[in-house]
Parts: structure tokens; C-alpha cells; sequence
């Protein structure tokens, strides 16, 4: 417990995807367990107002809180290592501090006064850093800033934390930046200039970094440090090197050998013990030393970029861990799935999850994926839209109603199997409109869902328009496909499972977004070893 709360900035610099987000959540993570209350924030310069509208292609996966905000993919991580829930004040873009200032303005608040980016903007920035730390819940926040310093579009952020640097004082705030040492293999040597000028960089507008991380596919050698602490103005063992690893997992380990922890506390005059990472490693050595290996075929139609389904592919990390299996994912893509192709791409899965996304590109071939792993008996999850096209295939195969689709596919549908929402009906506006964020569920007894969950009632994260219409329910139900799941407010069905298969499941919410290294979402950790035993028989 400190007195008042203490600020973490991390800055970037030379490259983006340098990991900052990584770096951010490995040094919560030690200072988590070393007994601190930590949160991480990220600061997006981007001017749209959350990453809800943003393409996946573009910006990766679009993270969604319990309180329902749409945000950064980072807050997947920061989440998974702190096993910590975030929320909207977690995650500000430029976006959102602008539309706040402007409706300020224009409610007469600033009393005439002409609003400018100083003091401005940069008060609101500054208001928004501190909402956290204000709380009362937390030691320690840290502040990932996006992008890299010198980009126009980040430098309110870094006026804002020059001048919360010098309100807050010597001890209460400090500056890391995360830079990048390239190896020049026609030199065969390391270079620092780099680092250098993005430094000079960040002090030309006021700021000083007080640690470096260097990011680096080589050690860094002791002659290297001391370069970079003398031409950077930091102390040698501030300068802290990040090297490639084999799993982010890896990274907090990494960075206690490196002594990062040490040296923020000794900077913010905190005291520094040993950090308790017996679960930590726990998990990584049932991760790193799995019994046996299972391939799941992850369907869906953003698979050449594998940020747009990151917390799903971190799931099957935790979920692949707890039953001491290494899961081997597949990315197949929707859009080239035919029926004269689908035996050769899944036969030799032993599982399959059907992923979610909006807009009709690739349905057809999901709809196939879901007819073939049904009749071949392999596991399968389907998740928010792959859910609904698990209702679809069932509707036209087994029930027998050849127009069954989805209104968002089809306006004018015959059979809506997928209608739109009643809620949804009169939202013109896309950003923010959806169902999001928590919402209960009620399981039915003697189903998949209540032997994995062990309890009747859930709450799970959700980001849809479009629901199972509950005018098929009893022809659906009747042919052999049972809704298992329900919202106990508005009967919207959550959960549907075919119990005459081995395990056949889909859900209208994200269990994704809920998976974390110390609790693995038991969904995955069933299905995942649903899989391990269909490999078995096979």
C-alpha cells in the first residue's frame, strides 16, 4: 500500500509493435507480485472515439470490457497477466478526449475562453491519467502511450506527461521508453543510434526517459549499456535489455532477471521483495512441457492477421496449459471453404472453433465447416456468429428449412433463424450501439454448459446486434439441437448444444475475453480436452 498513488509512463520510440503493451503488463505483473495494486491504462492517439469501428485488419481485435467499453487489444493482455478486470477508463483515445473538451465548450464551460490544445486538451488528458490513481484502488498506474514519440498526432500525450511529471514530483512519476536496437548482419554488429535519436527525440519535447527498455534479437553487452546510459543520460542499470523470447509469457521472468522491477521501486522510493510467480511458472511449465498435442482448426475470415483473433489464441494458450496440451491452431480460411473442398481441410482436425465477425463474406463456408464437423462427430465451439451459423446449418439440414438464414446476411430472410435484436431495431449509429459488455445467463441443468461452468448462473461479455429468434426455438429444439443458455431478463438464448454429439457448443457471448493465466475460461479448458479425447479415439 503506498500513500499516493504512483505513475508509470511508457513511451515508445524508432518502430511501432515493439511490445509495449507486453512490457507494460510483465512490469505490473512483478509489481502485482510483489504486493502492489497495479493497473495499466493505454492512451490511443487515433482520433475515432473507441477501436469498435475500426477494421480488424487494421487495428487487430476489438477488446470488450464488463462495463461494456469497446478498447485496445493491450487490454487483453493487461488483463491476462493481472488477472485484474479493466474498464472504460482503461483505455482513451484522442477520439474521446476531443468530443469531451468540445462538449465542454459548448456548454459554456471554459466561460469564453478560447480552447486550445495547452491547457486545454492537456488537462483533459491529464484528468483522465489520474482517474485510476484517484480511485483509491491502486499503488501504481502505469500509462501506455501509443505510437512513437515524434508522431504528430502523440505529442498532447507527451506534453501531457511533461507537465504530470513535474505537478507530481521527484518519486511519484517516472518515463520508461521502449526502443529498438537493430543488428545490422552486413555489419554484423548492434547499433545504438537509433535509440539515441529517439531519446533526443522525447527530451526536445520536455520529457526524460528515466529507464530504457532496448528491444533486441541479440544480448545486449555491459560495453553496449554503458554507450546507451551515457549518450541517453539514464544509469547503466536502467538500461534494461528486452530480448526476442518464445512466448510473451516469458517476458516478466525476463525482465525480473534484468532487474527492471528493482529499479522503478528504488525510483518511486518503493520497497522492492521478491515477487511470488510460483503460479506464474506453474503455468509456464505445464505450457512448455505439454504430454501430448492436439490441432484445432480456428475458422474464420481475418485468419491472415492473427491480432484480429488474439484473445481466442491466448485462450487456447491457457486452456492448452491446464489440461497439459500443446494446441496447435490452425487458421483456415472461410471464404475457400466449398463442400468439394471441406473433407481435405478439417477431416484430420480434432477440433473446431467456428470465430466470430460481422458482415457476410465467408458465411457460406463457415455454414459448411459446422454441417461437416457435426456429422463427423468433432468437437466443435462456436462463438457469437459462429454460433449463429451453428443454428443456421442445423435449421437447413436437420430441421429442414432450406431458407434458413440470418437477417443480417438477408433483410428479407423467409426464415430469420438470426433475427436482429429487439434493441437493435431503431440504432442508426454503429459505433458503441451494440450489446456489450456483461450480461447474465442461466444454465440449464443436465447440459455441456452447466458441467463446464459447475454452476447455474454466469455473466459473460458480449459485442452483437443479432440473436437466435426465439419463434424457431421448439422446431430447433425438437429436431435435436436444445438451447441450454438464456439472459433470465430478455430469454435471449446464450448457449445451444446438440447432446447427441460429443461436444457441440455455441455461445452468443465471448468467453475469450474473459481467459487469463491464473483462470483459464473453463469453456476452452472442456473443449480443448474434448479434443484431447477425440484425438485419442482417433
Amino acid at each position: 500500500m503506498t500513500e499516493n498513488p504512483k505513475y508509470i509512463f511508457v513511451t515508445g520510440g524508432v518502430s511501432s509493435s515493439l511490445g509495449k503493451g507486453i512490457i507494460a503488463a510483465s512490469l505490473a505483473k512483478l509489481l502485482q507480485a510483489q504486493g502492489y495494486r497495479t493497473t495499466i491504462q493505454k492512451l490511443d492517439p487515433y482520433i475515432n472515439i473507441d477501436p469498435g469501428t475500426l477494421n480488424p485488419y487494421e487495428h487487430g481485435e476489438c477488446y470488450v470490457t464488463d462495463d461494456g467499453a469497446e478498447t485496445d487489444l493491450d487490454l487483453g493482455h493487461y488483463e491476462r497477466f493481472l488477472n485484474v478486470p479493466t474498464s472504460q477508463a482503461n483505455n482513451v483515445t484522442t477520439g474521446r478526449i476531443y468530443q469531451s473538451v468540445i462538449d465542454k465548450e459548448r456548454r459554456g464551460e471554459f466561460l469564453g475562453k478560447t480552447v486550445q490544445v495547452i491547457p486545454h486538451i492537456t488537462d483533459e488528458i491529464k484528468g483522465r491519467i489520474q482517474i485510476l490513481g484517484n480511485s483509491g484502488d491502486y499503488d501504481i498506474v502505469i500509462t501506455e502511450i501509443g505510437g512513437t514519440v515524434g508522431d504528430i498526432e502523440s505529442l498532447p500525450y507527451i506534453e501531457a506527461v511533461r507537465q504530470l511529471q513535474w505537478e507530481l514530483g521527484e518519486n511519484n512519476a517516472l518515463v520508461i521508453h521502449l526502443t529498438l536496437i537493430p543488428y545490422l548482419s552486413a555489419a554484423g554488429e548492434l547499433k545504438t543510434k537509433p535509440t539515441q535519436h529517439s531519446v533526443k527525440t522525447l527530451m526536445e519535447s520536455g520529457v526524460h526517459a528515466d529507464i530504457l527498455v532496448c528491444r533486441t534479437e541479440h544480448e545486449l553487452s555491459e560495453s553496449i549499456k554503458a554507450k546507451l546510459a551515457r549518450f541517453c543520460n539514464v544509469r547503466q542499470e536502467a538500461v534494461i535489455q528486452s530480448i526476442d523470447a518464445s512466448t510473451i509469457y516469458d517476458v516478466p521472468n525476463l525482465m525480473l532477471e534484468e532487474g527492471l522491477d528493482k529499479v522503478v521501486l528504488e525510483k518511486l522510493k518503493l520497497k522492492s521483495v521478491t515477487p511470488d510467480l510460483d503460479q506464474w511458472n506453474e503455468f509456464l511449465k505445464r505450457h512448455k512441457n505439454p504430454k501430448s498435442t492436439v490441432t484445432i482448426g480456428l475458422i474464420g475470415k481475418y485468419v491472415e492477421l492473427q491480432d484480429s483473433y488474439k484473445s481466442i489464441l491466448e485462450a487456447f494458450i491457457h486452456a492448452g496449459a491446464e489440461n497439459e496440451v500443446n494446441v496447435n491452431v490452425e487458421p483456415i480460411h472461410s471464404e475457400y471453404l466449398t463442400p468439394g473442398n471441406i473433407e481435405f481441410k478439417l477431416q484430420h482436425l480434432d477440433g473446431v472453433l467456428v470465430a466470430p465477425g460481422f458482415g457476410e463474406r465467408g458465411l457460406e463456408g463457415k455454414i459448411e465447416a459446422v454441417h461437416f464437423v457435426r456429422e463427423n462427430d468433432i468437437p466443435f465451439l462456436g462463438i457469437c456468429l459462429g454460433m449463429q451459423m451453428a443454428v443456421i446449418e442445423f435449421a437447413r439440414n436437420v430441421v429442414g428449412i432450406k431458407n434458413a438464414n440470418s437477417v443480417e446476411m438477408d433483410e428479407n430472410a423467409m426464415h430469420p433463424v438470426i433475427s436482429l435484436m429487439e434493441s437493435q431495431k431503431n440504432v442508426v449509429n454503429k459505433g458503441g450501439t451494440m450489446r456489450l459488455g456483461a450480461w447474465d445467463c442461466n444454465i440449464v441443468k443436465d447440459s455441456i454448459a452447466y458441467k463446464v461452468y459447475k454452476k447455474e448462473n454466469i455473466k459473460e461479455r458480449h459485442r452483437h446486434r443479432f440473436e437466435f429468434n426465439n419463434d424457431y426455438k421448439e422446431q430447433i429444439e425438437k429436431a435435436g439441437m436444445k438451447a441450454t443458455g438464456f439472459n433470465p431478463e430478455t430469454g435471449l438464448v446464450e448457449i445451444v448444444e446438440i447432446p447427441a454429439h460429443p461436444w457441440f457448443v455455441g455461445v452468443q457471448y465471448h468467453p475469450e475475453y474473459k481467459s487469463t493465466v491464473a483462470n483459464p475460461h473453463p469453456l476452452f479448458v472442456a473443449f480443448v480436452n474434448a479434443a484431447l479425447q477425440h484425438n485419442k479415439k482417433k
